[in-house]
């Protein structure tokens, strides 16, 4: 089998474990909106950008850190070995480390935590505590996962997290306000005896017994793991991992700074709208984040071969080219999801964010795939100060638009943050690592994509059969433009 093509099925089922999850927890939006008015659904989309920050604090960039270590055996000018066994170790000694360290911290400064975040009930920060040391605590075993292409358990995991977490969700918002009396001895909950109302605390609640079952079966994985040795290995991995740690935040700043400023800036209901619209971006979400799964491993195992920089040229080309057509597919079909998902009329006064949305995440993704040469060439500050920059940018384009443009303005300034990123890495990765992507194809494939998004929900919303031809047209306009990519993916061997 050719590596691309390798790659393509590495993507399809390492995607299903990330994706199947995604669109799982993404239906549930259907079940929060019709339960919860908008002010309550901008309040647990606050909640999980908070655990999207920590997050990245906790996990520190070791994943990526990982399969960069684990992919080789000797740093390049240096003559040092690294044994797979350390890098395994030392990466989850040191995220076991900091779990423990914020869990006491936690403890100690809860009243101060509870304050600073706003929360109503010190529930709702033991389980934001809780799930984020738990998720990180299995970061390295999934990476290991991956990295020995263990497909069947990636994904039995995955699913089994997913499974659990939906019918706990499901069983608290929708089973028990029925029949609480019926039901109330399998719930631990107090107000499960009378008058039990769902509330958004056992949406984490869900969320932290999925977590915990997660680590519980992947004991077996966790028990292989030695102990650390190496502290030379440490110290390498530390100075790499630190900038993909500072660009994750600077990231998380670009991906959720605007659910955090438009609550303040245009109140708690427009932000719920906007939270639950921006869902219907996760559409694009779930075709990165399949795509990442299969590259990311990719990257680092066929650096050093002859050729890669041809590789990952196609693997940009063919990204943009699947993701434009899966894009403008959401868009034909728009009112149709978003009156599955969205079920309450006033979640969809908002969807004219969602063709802004989709090509911002596409852009997103671009500068996913640019990263590959500051990774490659150990140079992951580069990717941290573009980062931080991205992050500036959102702040400035979200204080200068939401106030004239509402919700739209968030909207407007993801999608000029992951442009600007997105040219500043290609700009500096020229002369660094030079990959000879096709920009100037690339980006007529891109601009048809969004310019056929905007007349589908502008111009042809009324017309599904015209909206049809359109969508059609393209992906033959695309394909046509798409012809050397065909026919290198054939030849490739």
């Amino acid at each position: 089998m050719s590596s691309i093509r390798a790659f393509f099925k590495d993507t399809f089922l390492y995607g299903i474990a990330s994706v199947l999850p995604r669109i799982v927890s993404f239906a549930l939006v259907g079940v929060y909106t019709a339960v919860f008015a908008a002010p309550d659904f901008s309040s647990q989309t606050k909640w999980y950008v908070y655990a999207s920050f920590l997050n990245i604090l906790l996990t520190m960039g070791m994943e990526t850190t990982f399969f960069r270590f684990y992919s080789m055996q000797e740093k390049a000018g240096t003559g040092k070995t690294y044994e797979k066994s350390q890098v395994l170790a030392v990466s989850f000694a040191l995220l076991a480390t900091l779990s423990g360290f914020f869990l006491v911290t936690s403890l100690i400064w809860g009243g101060f935590f509870k304050q600073f975040f706003g929360f109503q009930d010190s529930g709702t920060l033991y389980m934001l505590v809780g799930i984020t040391i738990l998720d990180t605590l299995v970061v390295i075993p999934f990476a290991l996962l991956r990295a020995e292409g263990k497909t069947s358990r990636f994904l039995s995991m995955k699913v089994l997290n997913i499974v659990v977490m939906a019918g706990t969700t499901l069983w608290l918002l929708l089973i028990l306000p029925v029949g609480s009396g019926k039901w109330q001895w399998l719930c631990i909950f107090p107000d499960c005896l009378a008058g039990y109302k769902p509330q958004v605390f056992h949406i984490f609640f869900a969320n932290f017994i999925a977590s915990a079952l997660t680590v519980v079966f992947l004991i077996p994985e966790l028990r292989k793991i030695p102990r650390p040795k190496d502290s030379r290995l440490l110290k390498s991995m530390v100075l790499y991992s630190w900038p993909v740690m500072v660009a994750g935040l600077a990231y998380m700043v670009n991906e959720n700074l605007d659910k955090l400023l438009i609550a303040e800036w245009a109140g708690e209901e427009a932000n719920g709208i906007y939270a639950a619209c921006y869902k219907l971006g996760v559409f694009m979400t779930l075709y990165m984040t399949a795509f990442r799964m299969g590259a990311e491993p990719f990257i680092f195992q066929h650096a050093h071969l002859e050729g890669a920089q041809q590789k990952y040229s196609l693997m940009m080309s063919w990204f943009v080219i699947l993701g434009s057509v899966f894009m403008v597919a959401v868009m034909v079909n728009l009112d149709v999801i978003s009156s599955l998902f969205l079920r309450q009329p006033i979640y969809r006064t908002g969807l004219e964010i969602v063709p802004v949305l989709l090509m911002a995440n596409l852009c997103s993704g671009i500068y996913a795939n640019l990263s590959v040469w500051y990774k490659l060439s150990d140079k992951t500050w580069y990717g941290m100060y573009i980062s931080i920059t991205g992050g500036i940018l959102t702040f400035l384009t979200l204080w200068l638009m939401v106030p004239q443009w509402g919700i739209a303005g968030g909207a407007y300034s993801t999608l000029s943050t992951y442009l600007l990123m997105a040219g500043i890495s290609w700009f500096l990765g020229r002369k660094t690592y030079p990959v000879p992507y096709k920009i100037g194809r690339l980006s007529i494939v891109l601009l048809l994509a969004f310019g056929s998004s905007l007349l589908c929900f502008y111009t042809f919303r009324d017309n599904a059969l015209l909206r049809w031809i359109l969508f059609i047209g393209f992906c033959l306009t695309t394909a046509a433009l798409s012809k050397t990519e065909l026919d290198a993916l054939k030849k490739d061997h």
